[in-house]
């Protein structure tokens, strides 16, 4: 008799952290505003629409640590938001 393997499910094992940063919304758009591009062509390098980009800037959604990462790297800036354990 054959034997077949047997296929396992992945287990999956998630981790959210959330972090306070007062003031980020703010020092996003000042960051944007000492830019001299547009505010189009800031968001479209984050990958995200200008109305996406408002509103990070005042603070109206969550902002997940991928996007915060692709915001800063669109202004090239770090704004020193760190999820260290």
């Amino acid at each position: 008799m054959e034997a077949y393997p047997v296929q396992q499910e992945l287990m999956k094992v998630v981790r959210r952290i959330v972090i306070e940063a007062p003031g980020l919304g703010q020092r996003i758009k000042e960051a944007r505003e000492a830019d001299s591009r547009s505010l189009k062509t800031i968001a479209g390098a984050a990958g995200m629409t200008p109305m996406n980009w408002y509103r990070i800037e005042s603070e109206e959604q969550e902002l997940p640590e991928e996007t915060l990462r692709k915001v800063e790297a669109a202004l090239d800036i770090n704004f020193g938001v760190s999820f260290n354990d």
